[in-house]
């Protein structure tokens, strides 16, 4: 690949519908989905237990707790055109970059600090 092409793709500027996301963060995700002819908004929230930078690739992935304790993943990417909407409920202290330790935790013990700004 040249080296004006990969300028051009690494230089796209950052999705606008995303804010900037930290690991702790409980974000609400309006992602778009297909189903047959039909498309609707489905919302997704959790929190924030990754964020990956690479470019194009760039993505995070949010954990929540659906039916019965089950906790369920998913990954975003950044630039992709079916992220209609993220917003940030609220922003956790953390001291780690990927979360992975909430997975064993269940009930309060996988509660987190609030970040507090001024």
């Amino acid at each position: 690949m040249s080296n004006i092409l990969m300028q051009s793709v690494e230089s796209r500027e950052p999705n606008p519908n995303v804010p900037d996301l930290r690991p702790g963060d409980t974000v609400r995700v309006h992602n778009r989905i297909v189903e047959g002819n039909r498309e609707r908004v489905q919302i997704f929230e959790g929190v924030v237990m990754r964020k990956r930078s690479g470019g194009q690739s760039a993505n995070f992935t949010v954990r929540r707790i659906a039916a019965h304790g089950v906790g369920v993943e998913r990954t975003f990417l950044l630039q992709s055109p079916r992220l209609e909407r993220v917003e940030v409920v609220r922003r956790a202290r953390v001291r780690r970059a990927q979360l992975y330790y909430l997975r064993s935790r269940r009930g309060k013990a996988a509660r987190l600090k609030e970040r507090l700004e001024y």
